[in-house]
């Protein structure tokens, strides 16, 4: 497959994903305020990564089906979800996010708090009422997201990111950060696709390797965007994270260094998929893309 191809596949099944999201939440029964401030964010557009790996999951085993699009919401949701605490002043203070301000200078602190809270516990909603899905399934589903987005997982990462603030980190510290700030999630999205597609144990074990890899080759990318990154491309402001001292690697490793590691963990991603019994072309090219990303 080409990286054609995988633009072809982004293409097509971005779409589908744009079509699917916004209804979940239109049907929302609560204040039009906090509907308002949910629609806000998920209409905000973004390349919808953590989902689109999914399906290219899934689809190393087997076509998509309808109930898989419900997941793939999910996950966006709790995605979605965490870009808004994240922008939060009392987070990391983003006044912008996708090229639109940030949720909550639009409808406030507390308006996006609870939008943010609302799109979390929709993600599980979705999940547990996919009746096409075996019960065994959606647990399994529903205990690998619980965990991805909780204290061991991307919750957990962001108070060692918040605590790590104007300290200089070590390269193990800093790679905590980024296996669970970011990563868990991202790698959620890959093994859902693996357990969705039923893949076999023996390729579970890789999947999930590939994906922690993947997650730290996404995250070294976005530490590398925001020294060279064009802030009206991303959406958001470059240099963001020097200017509050976090820890990066370019900052660790210089930049240099930085992409020697993207690149050695990129490779390491490519080797465990070898080792499916699948067809992972479609996850490879990923790894590509996100290494080549410039957003």
């Amino acid at each position: 497959m080409s990286i054609s191809e995988l633009q072809a596949f982004i293409s097509r099944y971005k779409i589908e994903l744009e079509k699917r999201l916004p209804p979940f939440l239109e049907s929302l029964n609560c204040p039009f305020s906090l509907k308002e401030a949910i629609l806000y964010s998920i209409n905000a557009g973004g390349k919808r990564v953590r989902p689109l790996l999914m399906l290219a999951a899934i689809q190393s085993y087997r076509s998509i089906k309808e109930s898989d699009y419900k997941v793939a919401c999910a996950v966006e949701m709790v995605h979605t979800y965490s870009l808004i605490h994240d922008d939060l002043p009392s987070m990391d203070d983003d006044d912008y996010r996708r090229g639109k301000p940030t949720n909550h200078k639009v409808f406030g602190e507390a308006f996006a708090v609870l939008a943010g809270d609302a799109l979390l516990t929709k993600a599980f909603e979705v999940i547990s009422s996919i009746n096409e899905l075996d019960a065994n399934i959606k647990i399994a589903l529903i205990r690998e997201l619980a965990k991805a987005a909780g204290a061991e997982g991307m919750v957990g990462g962001q108070a060692a990111d918040l605590d790590g603030e104007g300290k200089d980190l070590s390269i193990e510290e800093l790679e905590y950060i980024h296996r669970h700030k970011t990563g868990d999630l991202l790698s959620f999205s890959i093994v859902a696709g693996g357990i969705l597609g039923e893949a076999p144990n023996a390729d579970m074990e890789c999947i999930r390797a590939f994906s922690r890899e993947l997650g730290l080759v996404f995250q070294i990318k976005d530490d590398i965007l925001d020294i060279e990154g064009d802030s009206e491309e991303m959406g958001k402001a470059a240099g963001s994270d020097e200017g509050r001292g976090k820890s990066t690697y370019p900052r660790l490793l210089t930049l240099g260094g930085a992409k020697e590691k993207l690149f050695l963990h990129a490779d390491n991603a490519k080797e465990y998929l070898r080792s499916l019994s699948g067809n992972p072309l479609l996850l490879e090219n990923f790894v590509h893309y996100i290494t080549e990303r410039s957003k």
